[in-house]
């Protein structure tokens, strides 16, 4: 009976002409072939043979055209013989998967499809973090709040006449502190449409590059061109000390100051015009508007010499007498970017009305000795931790002793780019092993030594069947 159903379905839908494409196409606006604008904008279409679509202000004036045109269409199409043997059917105006735009719901008395039930508290949000990173509590128990309060925003209720503006931030550490990978952990963990995007390609509008409204348009692709959801995400902005106005230049500051000026109406919160599964507004792809008042902006920089405005600053104070303080008082501070004030980054070169926009300021902390032996073996997705499961898929196991880890560090100490260079060093010292372990069934385990790194001795290999070799490795 249920196969009789069925079948029964099936031509039902076959006799109405709904098929499961046709069902899945009404999820998506339709694109006017001239103008590509969406239905949403420009309101009901002229469907026309091959589905194209012309929206009615495009018919208008292609009769608007025809009507005031001395051109004798009769002489024309004489003139043209082999017209009837164009095949309008081979026309390509099938808009690609990534650039449909779809449609808005409808309301159903629900103005999001998650509740407050749904959003994990800032604690939470923090100890899930805290399994990922080592460290930088300050900074992720800021960006847990933050991400909080903006859930609480995109669902307060504005009928007491209260409204709650967003907080975007602007987050500020040493390379290698962890600021795209705490922005990459949140968004795994958090069910909000991300967008991670570089400021060195944004451009001033004209010049080569990308446009300011790009941003905009890579969180409309992470939320499937759902321009609702996409209105409710975050988005990160990474390298954004690299747009600071550049100093001694007679030329056109169009990468600096022309860039944070364009970003000003996004981070405050503006309707703009973007194009759908492209950068650039000139491509001829569909677009649509998007509303950034509730779109969470998080932006991320290293502020290479800031530490040397912060100091200047520090050091107004000296003069000579006994209460003066030393030319070099913060020479040794590992801290001194947590010291960082507003007028330190308007003198680095970033303008007052943008640092406006980003009303939250906070730092990372450089990474310590002690923090990157942690962050080799600590955390749920550790370097260690993905090496000994590269050696189990070959049955063998892999430690390494503290003193190695502690060597380690201290490599990665020298070459002063935080947490990236613990896997440029692995992958030096391991590169023997693992060319060498698959060679060999008979080896068991495999411990990486202090020696071994510091170049004075190998590691020590135990062959299966005989007595572990415990020295007290963390596991």
């Amino acid at each position: 009976m249920s196969d009789d159903k069925e079948l029964k379905e099936k031509e039902t839908a076959v006799d109405s002409g709904e098929t499961q494409d046709s069902r899945k196409d009404d999820e998506y606006e339709k694109v006017c072939f001239l103008c590509r604008r969406p239905e949403s904008k420009t309101g009901p279409m002229i469907t026309l043979p091959q589905n194209i679509h012309i929206c009615m202000e495009c018919m208008q004036k292609s009769f608007d055209t025809m009507n005031n045109s001395n051109i004798n269409y009769n002489d024309l199409m004489s003139n043209m013989p082999n017209m009837g043997m164009v095949d309008f059917s081979n026309i390509p105006n099938k808009v690609p998967q990534r650039q449909r735009i779809r449609k808005k719901k409808k309301e159903d008395g629900t103005k999001q499809e998650f509740s407050m039930r749904d959003v994990p508290p800032p604690h939470r949000i923090k100890a899930m973090l805290d399994e990922y990173i080592i460290g930088q509590e300050h900074a992720k128990k800021v960006i847990s709040v933050g991400v909080y309060n903006h859930y609480k925003r995109t669902l307060a209720d504005r009928q007491d006449g209260v409204e709650i503006e967003k907080s975007n931030m602007l987050m500020i550490g040493p390379t290698g502190s962890g600021k795209t990978y705490l922005v990459q952990t949140l968004a795994k963990l958090l069910n909000v449409p991300l967008a991670i995007t570089d400021a060195t390609s944004l451009t001033e509008a004209g010049y080569i590059g990308d446009d300011v409204e790009s941003v905009v348009s890579k969180l409309l692709a992470v939320a499937d061109n759902d321009v609702e959801r996409a209105e409710h995400g975050i988005i990160f902005i990474d390298e954004i000390d690299k747009i600071a106005k550049k100093r001694n230049t007679n030329q056109r500051d169009v990468s600096g100051e022309a860039v944070q000026q364009g970003l000003l109406k996004l981070l405050e919160g503006s309707s703009v015009e973007v194009p759908v599964g492209a950068n650039s507004k000139n491509a001829m792809v569909p677009m649509t508007t998007v509303n950034t008042s509730h779109i969470l902006f998080i932006c991320g920089g290293a502020f290479p010499d800031l530490e040397d405005v912060i100091k200047e600053r520090l050091n107004r104070q000296s003069s000579i007498g006994f209460q003066a303080d030393l030319k070099d008082k913060y020479d040794d501070d590992k801290d001194i970017l947590s010291r960082v004030t507003v007028e330190d980054l308007r003198k680095f070169g970033m303008v007052p009305e943008f640092l406006g926009r980003l009303p939250i300021i906070f730092t990372l902390q450089g990474l310590t000795r002690d923090m990157l032996v942690q962050i080799l073996e600590e955390p749920k997705n550790a370097i260690l931790k993905q090496y000994r499961k590269l050696l189990a898929m070959d049955e063998v196991k892999l430690d390494f002793d503290k003193g190695a880890l502690e060597a380690i560090a201290d490599q990665a100490m020298k070459k002063d780019t935080g947490a990236r260079a613990l896997r440029a060093i692995l992958e030096e010292y391991m590169l023997d092993i693992m060319y060498e372990i698959p060679k060999d069934d008979s080896i068991g385990e495999v411990v990486i030594t202090r020696e071994y790194i510091e170049h004075t001795g190998g590691p020590k290999i135990i062959l299966r069947g005989q007595e572990p070799y415990l020295l007290g490795a963390g596991e």
